[in-house]
């Protein structure tokens, strides 16, 4: 059960996520990426006032790290967390720095994380009216599956795609961390 301090510090963090423009698919720096320094305050003021354990907020700030396009220092924490959480931190980073391999393996040490549900549900309501195929793809019967996702990202990434294809696939990269968040949060059922 989460308190209502865990819930303000779930809504302040997923507000970081809200960026001007989307995290790239690869490793490219964007506009409107918070500065490390900046960052790691806001998130700091943010835990201060939840009772989150200490594992899962170096895992909140890796993924907000890795959202603000601060890979390498995203790598460092999901390295020390070696669970199925920090695995999954772990394959997001090596998706987008791309290391396309790495991420799957990561995927699969990661197991089926308890995140991939609200995930699934998600995506399901995102990509259906777009594109049934990716749906397909991605959900096949209803289960997310993320190595089919690190290879649309590569595929994207391959064919440098620009506008639908490549807003969808970083919106359900929004929604990973976004679930995941809430995940490391306690939360079953907020969404954005």
């Amino acid at each position: 059960m989460t308190t209502s301090n865990e819930s303000v510090a779930l809504q302040g963090l997923k507000q970081l996520l809200q960026t001007s423009s989307p995290a790239e698919l690869g490793p490219r720096i964007r506009l409107g990426a918070l500065p490390v320094g900046l960052l790691n305050d806001q998130v700091d003021a943010l835990i201060s006032k939840s009772t989150l354990p200490e594992r899962g907020q170096n895992l909140i700030r890796g993924t907000l790290l890795l959202w603000h396009d601060h890979l390498d220092e995203a790598h460092s924490i999901a390295q020390i967390v070696e669970d199925s959480d920090g695995n999954l931190l772990h394959a997001i980073t090596h998706r987008r720095e791309p290391d396309y391999g790495n991420s799957k393996y990561w995927f699969r040490r990661a197991g089926k994380h308890p995140c991939y549900s609200r995930i699934a549900s998600q995506v399901q309501a995102l990509v259906n009216a777009r594109d049934a195929n990716l749906t397909a793809q991605l959900l096949p019967g209803g289960v997310w599956d993320p190595s089919t996702f690190v290879d649309a990202c590569e595929a994207a990434e391959r064919r440098q795609v620009a506008g639908g294809e490549k807003t969808i696939l970083q919106e359900i990269q929004r929604i990973e961390s976004a679930s995941f968040l809430e995940h490391l949060c306690g939360h079953r059922a907020l969404h954005s």
